[in-house]
């Protein structure tokens, strides 16, 4: 799963990319043509610490995410995003805004002034406008090749046509696609799209260090103005995490109860932007190895099986299936199976977040 972190100039993007990844990127602003930072961060699951200290195994493999962090002035040039930027971005499974809410009189703000509700309402813009103007050449070409169809085989161009000219007229009264409903067989149409207002959005509010914990109360003040599907609010301050990410755990940990931080603010971003892609775990346990994998909700067990590897998904019979806490709370597999935890599912099955799956097969 990539994750695209976009903001305007100075916002402290990628402090927040190198805390988020422990990385060591420079910072500044960079130029547009410089490829992105790239960071593949483990997703922390205490469900999974939980199941490892149960089994003792010899491996340990959390899931993870890939954050890129793409040049910040790449939205600042007054003439909106190259399509090589906006190509790289649309591959992206979800999008996390930085958006600066910290004041240093060092570091000018592009724009003069740090106003964090104008920042988000004109990269919302600058978005919105690549998908309108997407969507304005998609109808072009689509009124071109329908010149020359018989009337019987204009059926689905012209659902299409009347889609498209519905989206567009909601992105031009501020409505961002995710937003909007579509049927089950609009959203097939689009299939093949990659709308950058389609996609779920974090916006990560990088706060003064001074208001590190005061984040839950600065995150609530902005998801009422910024609520709406597939849409979080994160409030951190990118300067700490940044610093911490440096130290052991356990300095970590005792700087975070020095500043009145409980909770790593980049665990629950890390989380946040899993949870927002619609994305649920499930684990393989054993002495061998403990490892959550990911799958999209409503994913079935071949599906699932899949992920582990494809033989897997190819020749499925069926998968035993216990849930987390169930398994933890029996104490061992064999337990769990006298207490009738464990289930024999099949194809059907929707996996759910948290199952343990071992995956019978024939090949």
């Amino acid at each position: 799963m990539d994750l695209g972190i976009i903001g305007y100039q100075r916002c402290g993007k990628t402090t927040i990319f190198n805390a988020v990844t422990k990385g060591n990127a420079a910072t500044g602003a960079y130029g547009a043509g410089v490829q992105p930072n790239i960071g593949v961060v483990k997703v922390p699951d205490a469900r999974l610490d939980q199941l490892a200290k149960l089994f003792s195994p010899k491996k340990f493999t959390l899931a993870d995410i890939r954050y890129i962090d793409f040049p910040g002035d790449a939205f600042s040039t007054g003439q909106g995003p190259s399509p090589q930027f906006l190509a790289q971005l649309a591959r992206c499974d979800a999008l996390i805004h930085v958006v600066r809410v910290f004041k240093d009189e060092t570091v000018a703000h592009p724009a003069g002034s740090v106003d964090a509700a104008r920042d988000i309402t004109a990269m919302d813009l600058e978005l919105a406008f690549a998908d309108a103007a997407f969507i304005e050449k998609r109808l072009e070409r689509i009124e071109a090749s329908t010149r020359s169809m018989k009337t019987s085989e204009r059926g689905e161009a012209e659902r299409e046509t009347v889609l498209l000219q519905r989206l567009k007229a909601g992105l031009e009264a501020d409505q961002p696609l995710r937003a909007q409903e579509m049927s089950a067989e609009e959203q097939k149409l689009l299939v093949n799209y990659q709308f950058l207002t389609d996609k779920p959005l974090l916006i990560v509010l990088n706060i003064d260090e001074g208001n590190a914990a005061h984040a839950p109360e600065i995150e609530a003040e902005y998801a009422g103005a910024e609520a709406g599907p597939h849409t979080a609010v994160a409030a951190i301050s990118g300067k700490i995490e940044q610093e911490l990410a440096q130290m052991s755990d356990d300095d970590a940990a005792e700087f975070r109860k020095d500043l009145g931080i409980t909770e790593p603010g980049l665990d629950r971003m890390i989380r946040m932007s899993y949870q927002l892609t619609g994305l649920i775990s499930f684990f393989t346990v054993g002495p061998d190895e403990c490892r959550a994998w990911n799958v999209h909700a409503g994913a079935t067990a071949p599906i699932a099986a899949g992920k582990i590897h494809t033989d897997l998904e190819r020749g499925f019979i069926r998968a035993e299936v216990v849930h987390w806490d169930d398994l933890l709370a029996a104490g061992s597999m064999a337990e769990a199976k006298k207490q009738a935890h464990v289930r024999q599912e099949g194809k059907g099955y929707v996996v759910q977040d948290g199952d343990c799956l071992n995956v019978l097969f024939n090949l």
